[in-house]
């Protein structure tokens, strides 16, 4: 069955702007998404609309292939504020990566992901307005994922402890 979706009013969009951030708050996702699809239907490149649908999907990543990484960024790559771009591909990445954790991907695995999320959260820090270190907390989010990670600092130092060759640090190589 289909219907014809009703359009909300321009005068509108502020209120569904909260409502969206009170569904994401309340954690449904879905819900905040098709609000989000609806203030785009009236506003296409509304700015807040546009970031908060992309991690509206990003709140419902299971880990599994029925993800829709492509989709958000694309989201994300209309985002015109370099910062938001950079930041917002940040989570995407780290939220990828979290949500294949959760699934028992092997950690190897999301190695990659990790890194790139904290490339974009340091390239977001160059450009983040005062007072703002949002990137910094994110990149500080990810290291520790990559410290906590099966084979990590611990396991590395333990290993040394049992071998003479080398480890090569980890951090040294996302710096």
């Amino acid at each position: 069955m289909e219907f014809k979706l009703r359009t909300i009013s321009k005068s509108a969009i502020p209120e569904a702007i909260a409502k969206v951030q009170l569904y994401r708050n309340l954690n449904e996702p879905e819900e905040s998404e098709s609000i989000c699809h609806d203030i785009l239907a009236v506003e296409p490149e509304n700015q807040t609309a546009l970031r908060l649908l992309g991690l509206s999907i990003t709140d419902q990543f299971t880990g599994h292939a029925s993800d829709r990484y492509t989709e958000v960024e694309g989201i994300f790559e209309k985002l015109t504020e370099p910062f938001e771009r950079l930041y917002c591909s940040g989570l995407l990445y780290e939220r990828r990566a979290k949500a294949q954790l959760r699934t028992g991907r092997p950690p190897e695995s999301l190695v990659p992901w990790l890194e790139k999320a904290m490339k974009c959260f340091e390239d977001a820090e160059k450009l983040a307005p005062a007072g703002n270190d949002d990137a910094i907390l994110r990149w500080n989010r990810c290291a520790r994922i990559l410290q906590e990670l099966p084979g990590g600092e611990e396991e590395e130092a333990a290993f040394e402890a049992h071998d003479a060759s080398p480890v090569p640090d980890r951090r040294n190589r996302l710096k």
